[in-house]
């Protein structure tokens, strides 16, 4: 697989996921808005820092575009990095996103358990 295509088969992977945990145990739709609005933010964010990298002004520091992004906004921030071509050459955070993601993942999994459980 070639690397630029990597980000979209990972959100693809998710969406299929997301998808299967929906029809499998009816998620509430609060988590695909929780996503929704994280995502969104997330990318506003990475326009704004990009905007400020060119600009040579304030950026937002590296901790907050990682948190956003294990908050749940890690899809918006996958598409701004390839469409903004924004953070996405730089290899120490590339590291620290990507085990965001995994970690966020791990909890959409663990969470969407539970809820099949209670349910």
């Amino acid at each position: 697989m070639r690397k630029a295509a990597m980000p979209y088969f990972v959100l693809a992977l998710f969406a299929l996921l997301y998808l299967a945990a929906t029809v499998l145990v009816q998620l509430p739709p609060l988590v695909a808005a929780v996503y929704g609005v994280m995502s969104l933010t997330c990318f506003a964010v990475y326009a704004i820092d990009k905007r400020a990298a060119r600009a040579n002004t304030w950026r937002t520091p590296e901790k907050t575009l990682w948190l956003l992004g294990l908050l749940c906004g890690w899809p918006g921030a996958l598409l701004a990095q390839q469409w903004l071509r924004h953070k996405n050459a730089k290899r120490s955070f590339q590291v620290v996103f990507w085990i965001t993601v995994l970690v966020n993942m791990m909890g959409f999994a663990w969470m969407t358990l539970q809820y099949a459980q209670a349910v």
